[in-house]
């Protein structure tokens, strides 16, 4: 356990003593070793102990002490690397918002490239339902562009020649030419990955503050340990050396530090990791801190707060109609429509499940409905 699991501890553990910088694995390790190979002595010298040190079942063991922070650091590692995965996994399906190729016109000529191969000045096209593939300018067509990824907006922007398209938006209904202006690690998209993976690496206050302490607790501890060893060999009884040992060895175990570097990391981590995928990015560590002392938020906007696509809550009808009828007609003009505000009125008929209306209306109308079910 101790030499398998505590492997990659005891790694860092050389590198801290090599490169002079102690930190939590310097103590972690120092004292589970400690206490193995003062178990191993135990094991094999537990005779030459002397008798106020030894129980009716021998001179007492740390082997389970040993495995027991060994495996406290590790499970705390691995939840630590779990929380950087999910906030990859969130990096990922941010990449995953831009195409993996472009309709690029040359000459009158259409062809599909890969993104690699888009450079600035480049004319691309895109048909309704894709997703536009880098930043630039509409140069011909008018189409409706999805942009709730980017601002929460639930209505689409109108997009003429002249006005700016953003790399992961999604045009819903025309076609357009658009000239490419921002490509790759240009793109206002490749710019919010990589907010997000700089949060991920960054440090926040309280962090940087653990790792002082850290660095500060480590040559502490050690000299208390180192002084424990020294009073009890000097004043102590005899075995004197034994004495001193076993409650030097006490004090690197008592003092392992296994909550100090571990718990900000992982909050932190999780913290950021758990924000990306629902939508809200962190500048850094520092403001994901510091908004645990915010009372008060203020939301520019309300497509910041919503599902970023309109749904419907309320019909109102004026006539003859009734509400069932009056959204079963409504819901069969806009189904071949792709508006949002279509596509939530279609959701929230069938939602509903609604029927055409069983009551008297003319021959016409009840044709017309019957032609017209979605």
């Amino acid at each position: 356990m101790f030499f398998w699991c505590g492997a990659p501890f005891i790694r860092r553990w050389w590198i801290s003593l090599r490169e002079r910088d102690t930190n939590m694995f310097t103590l972690i390790v120092t004292g589970t070793g400690a206490a193995y190979f003062y178990s191993v002595a135990a094991v094999l010298f537990g005779d030459r102990f002397p008798a106020t040190l030894r129980t009716a079942h021998g001179v007492p063991l740390y082997f389970e002490g040993a495995a027991v922070i060994t495996t406290v650091v590790l499970i705390g590692q691995i939840l630590e690397q779990r929380a950087h995965a999910r906030t990859d996994a969130a990096i990922r399906a941010l990449m995953d918002l831009a195409p993996k190729q472009a309709h690029r016109v040359r000459d009158g000529q259409e062809e599909d490239v890969s993104l690699d191969a888009v450079v600035p000045g480049d004319a691309l096209r895109v048909r309704p339902g894709e997703k536009v593939p880098v930043d630039g300018e509409v140069l011909d067509g008018e189409s409706n562009v999805d942009e709730s990824m980017l601002t929460g907006e639930p209505e689409p922007a109108v997009k003429r020649a002249g006005e700016a398209v953003s790399a992961g938006t999604l045009n819903t209904t025309g076609t357009f030419l658009f000239r490419a202006e921002r490509v790759g690690r240009d793109t206002l998209l490749a710019h919010i990955i990589q907010l997000v993976e700089e949060a991920q690496e960054s440090e926040a206050p309280i962090q940087r503050l653990a790792d002082r302490v850290a660095n500060w607790f480590v040559p502490v501890v050690a000299g208390i340990a180192l002084l424990t060893f020294l009073l009890w060999f000097g004043w102590g009884p005899e075995p004197r050396f034994v004495f001193a040992l076993v409650n030097a060895v006490a004090v690197l175990i008592i003092s392992c530090p296994c909550a100090l570097g571990l718990a900000t990391p992982v909050a932190l981590v999780t913290g950021i990791g758990r924000g990306a995928q629902a939508g809200v990015l962190v500048k850094n560590a520092e403001a994901l801190e510091r908004l645990a002392a915010v009372t008060t938020v203020l939301i520019d906007k309300t497509g910041t707060l919503t599902e970023g696509k309109p749904r419907v809550v309320a019909v109102e009808p004026a006539g003859i109609f009734g509400e069932n009828d009056l959204l079963a007609f409504a819901a069969a003009a806009e189904s071949p429509s792709e508006h949002p505000l279509a596509r939530a009125i279609v959701a929230a008929a069938r939602a509903a499940d609604y029927r055409w209306p069983r009551r008297s209306i003319s021959t016409r109308n009840r044709a017309w409905a019957s032609r017209r079910r979605f």
